[in-house]
């Protein structure tokens, strides 16, 4: 098991996030199961991600200049990085990432083939 760190004000188990902002990302657990999408953003401090299309909220908005008649929106909420598997287009599915360093560089990877991503 992780060994958990004191980071600020927040525990945190996963230092290191293998998937990036634009991963394609398939949901693993959760409503959301099955569905696929896009990384948004990467929140490190809480181990949590925000997916396109995945995890939706209703925020009620107060009429403003911009928005004079206000409303009601629908934004995407935070999924936690252990409810998240890195896509394979080519496989269909949902597979583990990793690192390999070619030629002086590194390059991440599909687990089980070693497929560069």
């Amino acid at each position: 098991m992780a060994k958990m760190t004191y980071r600020g004000s927040e525990f945190t188990k996963f230092k290191k996030i293998k998937l990036k902002k634009n991963d394609e990302v398939v949901c693993i657990a959760g409503k959301d199961k099955g569905k696929k999408g896009k990384i948004l953003s990467i929140d490190k401090r809480k181990d949590r991600v925000y997916v396109e299309g995945m995890n939706k909220r209703k925020r009620f908005m107060r009429p403003t200049q911009e928005n004079p008649k206000g409303g009601i929106i629908e934004i995407e909420g935070s999924i936690h990085i252990s409810n998240i598997m890195f896509f394979d287009s080519k496989k269909k599915k949902g597979v583990r990432t990793g690192v390999t360093k070619v030629k002086d560089k590194v390059v991440r990877i599909t687990k089980p083939e070693g497929r560069e991503i």
